[in-house]
């Protein structure tokens, strides 16, 4: 039945989302849309009206209506006899139209497998959404390492582990507003300010960054900015891998590596 339908655990993080987007939303009707295909992307099973209106906070005839026009335009379906809705296949004919126009993804690609296939690693390809999120656009994975659980499309806080540390070095965003991003963010070990400043700081310095067990435990993230047009930072290169795997010489060579992939797409990209 629809009242017994599940949601993702994190329903307060979905409705402050969608709280923050209508806020600068010049379109409301248009975020809650989003908000409702983001919530069903992530939801493992269907799920009803009741249930998506009360997690994301939104009045349940509202929810209903935009639900029943996202059934029309073939973003959502609903079964019509538990009354329960999941997405639909246009949603992946716009991903896979999106993907295929995605230039970065194309030339990213060689360099992830190799990184991978050299490293023993996953190694993956990120765009960066202004201070909101990163999203994963390219992959590859090692078939000798353990499986990390990400997957094309997902998201991550753009403040977020080593590509974080990128974006706060090369971004040029302001800082006061990277500081209150940085609190509102969940590590498994979290660096002090202090010490996410000085990591900073040197992810400027090397070109790179590391994240060795803070986002999390026993799981070492290293990153390079990619730039597009105007040096612009757009992407980043990142690698993921078990921490007893990636020690001092051996990080110092995939870093090195991804910096140098990384400059080699941001010529292909026009950052000249």
């Amino acid at each position: 039945m629809a009242g017994k339908s599940r949601v993702p655990a994190v329903k307060n993080a979905h409705a402050q989302a969608l709280a923050e987007a209508l806020e600068q939303s010049m379109v409301p009707a248009v975020s809650r849309a989003a908000a409702i295909l983001r919530l069903l992307g992530r939801s493992t099973e269907p799920v009803g009206v009741q249930a998506i209106a009360r997690s994301l906070q939104i009045v349940p005839s509202t929810c209903l209506h935009i639900l029943r026009t996202l059934v029309a335009e073939e973003f959502v379906r609903v079964d019509p006899v538990t009354k329960l809705y999941s997405l639909d296949a246009g949603v992946l004919l716009l991903a896979r139209q999106w993907l295929s126009r995605d230039r970065f993804a194309g030339i990213a690609q060689p360099a992830l497998d190799r990184i991978a296939r050299q490293y023993g690693v996953t190694a993956i390809g990120v765009q960066i959404v202004g201070l909101e999120h990163m999203i994963v656009v390219a992959m590859a994975r090692s078939e000798t390492m353990i499986q990390l659980h990400t997957q094309i499309g997902s998201r991550f806080p753009a403040t977020i582990s080593a590509s974080g540390r990128c974006l706060a070095a090369f971004g040029d965003h302001d800082r006061e507003d990277l500081h209150r991003r940085f609190k509102r963010l969940r590590w498994d070990h979290a660096p002090t300010l202090a010490e996410w400043e000085t990591q900073v700081e040197q992810t400027r310095r090397n070109g790179y960054a590391v994240d060795q067990g803070n986002y999390m435990a026993g799981i070492t993230v290293v990153a390079a900015p990619v730039f597009g047009v105007g040096r612009r930072l757009s992407h980043c290169l990142v690698v993921v891998g078990i921490s007893g795997q990636l020690q001092n010489a051996t990080l110092t060579r995939i870093g090195s590596d991804l910096r140098e992939s990384a400059a080699q797409l941001s010529t292909q990209l026009g950052a000249g």
